[in-house]
């Protein structure tokens, strides 16, 4: 997968992230800014903005909000918002999450909600926020998950990989800029070993739309049905993560499970 893929992909659809409902009022939303607790005082940056909920969400709590995207069409849709809303206190700027153009020690808080499974190297993006962060700083994430022993109990271990397999083979067919969504114990090793102490997580359900999932991404019409088939032939382990329910409306309902986690920099 390649940056300028991920360009591409939300660029084109853009407009379509602002009215999302799962990304400016899904309950992850509400829930990173209450685990933070974040100061008055505090200046802040979002990386992967997207159309700037999470940067918006957090600015009327914090000094300043620095909202960062690799795709300038978000950033104009950040600032279409930001004018709207009347906000002060957030600006917008070109970023690579896996290369921040920012000196170290920079920040009091580093957020990133929704974005890390397009990232190419998480790895690298969890070495970049913790060295822009100032020490004592605030990392807070959120992300979806792939199925694993604390999502999805009650399976083995071929089973969750073959149910991770399969969710993020969904997920890249409707976006193929889809990297990878790591589980939840990647993650606390990842920040672990970075040097950021996890100091709350939770487990989120995400309810989610099909007909919206598709749409966000405009998904060509001959890819839905066969998207559609793979949530009702699910096998047992991956259905019993992603919970699929057919709706009267034609519409099928899913869960996706976000990892919400609040670190603090040594």
């Amino acid at each position: 997968m390649n940056k300028e893929l991920v360009q591409e992909r939300f660029g084109a659809n853009a407009a379509n992230y602002v009215g999302s409902t799962v990304h400016a009022k899904g309950a992850s939303l509400e829930g990173l800014v209450n685990a933070v607790q974040p100061d008055s005082s505090w200046t802040g940056v979002d990386i992967a903005t997207g159309a700037g909920h999470t940067a918006i969400a957090f600015a009327p709590h914090v000094s300043h909000m620095l909202a960062t995207d690799l795709t300038e069409e978000m950033l104009e849709q950040v600032r279409k918002l930001v004018k709207d809303k009347g906000l002060g206190n957030v600006d917008t700027a070109h970023a690579d999450a896996e290369a921040l153009p920012f000196q170290d020690n920079t920040f009091d808080l580093v957020t990133c909600r929704i974005a890390p499974h397009h990232f190419p190297d998480i790895a690298k993006f969890i070495s970049e926020a913790h060295r822009v962060l100032k020490p004592g700083g605030t990392f807070a994430l959120v992300d979806n998950v792939s199925p694993d022993t604390s999502t999805t109990p009650g399976f083995g271990d071929a089973e969750l990989q073959e149910a991770a397999q399969s969710y993020n083979t969904f997920e890249k067919i409707r976006d193929p800029s889809h990297g990878r969504a790591w589980t939840p114990a990647e993650w606390l090793d990842c920040m672990q070993k970075t040097g950021l102490n996890v100091t709350h997580q939770e487990l989120l359900d995400k309810a989610m739309s099909f007909k919206s999932w598709c749409k966000n991404q405009s998904v060509p019409e001959d890819l839905v049905p066969g998207l559609a088939e793979m949530l009702r032939n699910a096998s047992p382990a991956f259905a019993a993560y992603i919970r699929p329910v057919e709706k009267d409306d034609g519409d099928i309902g899913f869960t996706i499970i976000e990892f919400l986690a609040v670190a603090r920099k040594s």
